[in-house]
């Protein structure tokens, strides 16, 4: 079988199990272990696992072409959230990990990404060099074999979380930050008692943040109402994307039984949702600068978000006096602007977020705590009222264009010819060219158009201070781009 139908696109390889097969994972894992091998490492490698019925039976493939190739092997003992899997690449010295996860896809689907030793987000020149490496696995004698272990990646996980906001648990669901002086509290705040008294619903969408957000959010002292937080391998019937339109009784539940804030994970808990009394789906891009503003009433430093994200995290930035770095779509470019800037967060617009002091990757379980503690500060709904108050509204939205993957180059090219000087009745000011077409308007308001990284489809996406604005801008984006698309 050759590896033409393999291709790493913004975070990993993912297909419907037509495509994703047990030999294309198998070629996968000889690609991961030939780069190892190359650079040299001989450390164990992790290989992680979400909640998907095929899952385990690929990470099997993946450990066997792994361990044939003389590399020891760790495995948790049940599905986990793949930012659990990066930091124990990190907290154990690993070589790197892969995982077996299709995040919010639909069951059908299922994907392998692979983590480098830092616990960060491959950027292109590893994976092209693992695509590079793809082959038919080696077969390697027995007694040249690495071995398997099963081992606990949640106990430690979760120990490290609670030390990191200046928590510490006992065991019994008591928390003592009397020591919070550690140096490993990153984010230690004498004034944090945990979250006794607080109720906050969660849910999982029966995916790998199950039995994980939910028992951390409980082991800081919240009382926890838990929704779809039972093993279901199809998650009901649909796909675990923390969505506005899927977190309906999470709305429901929050507005009527009293919650504080209900908090949603995807399907391998990287990205968080989150959900308040007032505006129930809280905008991600809202909830990035609420927690930007947070962090930086104890701490400072630059903020990084994705070309589709709001510019009211520059201005929460401008008034502390930080500035903010713009990367392509991709956590990856997220996390190496992070590390380049020394940036005290990082986000995209679709619910991913990274904090300094921990691994340089999107983490909904850690933020997750994060938003209950900033929750317990200010209620979101205060605080985001307050910041559109102080530096304007802002509304977001986009739509998709289907557009074949082999036409995207082409309709770019043409766009870059006949970009317009007035956009729906307004000057443009600036082009942006760092992923796609950033169109600036004199009145701060923007257009973007971009090419998806996982499907046949370009983006258009508008913001503004009014929605009906918005609207507009949309309505002349897809006129700007339709005759283009074949």
């Amino acid at each position: 079988m050759d590896g033409d139908a393999i291709s790493f696109g913004t975070d990993g390889w993912r297909a419907t199990l037509d495509e994703f097969t047990s030999p294309r994972v198998r070629m996968v894992g000889q690609g991961v272990a030939t780069y190892l091998c190359e650079e040299g490492f001989e450390a164990p490698v992790a290989v992680g696992y979400d909640a998907r019925e095929s899952s385990p039976g690929f990470t099997r493939d993946l450990a066997d072409v792994l361990t044939a190739n003389g590399f020891d092997v760790l495995l948790p003992e049940r599905d986990v959230p793949t930012p659990v899997v990066a930091w124990t690449i990190v907290d154990r010295d690993l070589a790197g990990a892969c995982m077996l996860t299709a995040s919010h896809n639909p069951p059908e689907y299922n994907g392998v990404k692979f983590i480098p030793v830092d616990g960060a987000p491959a950027l292109p020149d590893v994976t092209e060099r693992i695509e590079a490496g793809l082959a038919e696995p080696n077969e390697a004698p027995e007694a040249d074999r690495g071995e398997i272990r099963e081992v606990d990646f949640l106990g430690p996980y979760i120990e490290h979380a609670l030390a990191f906001v200046g928590l510490r648990d006992d065991g019994d669901g008591r928390n003592d930050n009397s020591d919070g002086d550690d140096e490993d509290a990153a984010l230690a705040n004498a004034d944090i008692d945990g979250l006794a008294g607080t109720e906050i619903a969660y849910d999982a969408m029966h995916g790998s943040g199950r039995g994980v957000t939910d028992d951390l959010l409980s082991r800081a002292g919240a009382s926890v109402t838990r929704l779809r937080c039972d093993e279901d391998p199809t998650f009901g019937g649909t796909s675990p994307e923390p969505s506005a339109e899927k977190l309906a009784e999470l709305v429901e539940t929050v507005r009527d039984g009293g919650a504080a804030l209900g908090i949603a994970n995807d399907g391998d808990a990287d990205r968080i949702a989150v959900v308040t009394p007032e505006r129930g789906y809280l905008d991600p891009n809202l909830f990035f600068a609420a927690l930007y503003d947070y962090l930086l009433e104890t701490d400072s430093g630059p903020a990084v978000r994705s070309v589709p994200t709001t510019f009211l995290i520059d201005r929460v930035a401008d008034a502390h006096g930080e500035p903010v770095r713009e990367t392509p779509v991709g956590f990856k470019w997220v996390a190496q602007a992070m590390a380049e800037e020394k940036a005290l967060v990082g986000g995209e617009e679709s619910g991913g977020f990274g904090v300094r002091g921990h691994i340089r990757e999107k983490d909904g379980v850690l933020v997750a705590l994060l938003a209950a503690i900033a929750e317990r500060s200010e209620p979101f709904d205060e605080r985001v009222s307050r910041l559109l108050d102080d530096h304007g509204e802002i509304h977001q939205d986009r739509i998709s264009l289907s557009c074949p993957d082999s036409e995207k180059a082409q309709v770019l090219a043409d766009l870059e010819g006949e970009l317009p000087e007035t956009v729906a009745g307004e000057g443009v000011e600036e082009v942006v060219t760092i992923d796609g077409f950033k169109i600036l308007l004199e009145s701060g308001a923007w257009i973007l158009v971009r090419p998806s990284g996982t499907e046949p489809k370009l983006r258009v996406y508008a913001e503004a201070e009014g929605a009906s604005r918005v609207d507009d801008l949309l309505l002349a984006g897809r006129d700007l781009v339709e005759p283009h698309v074949p």
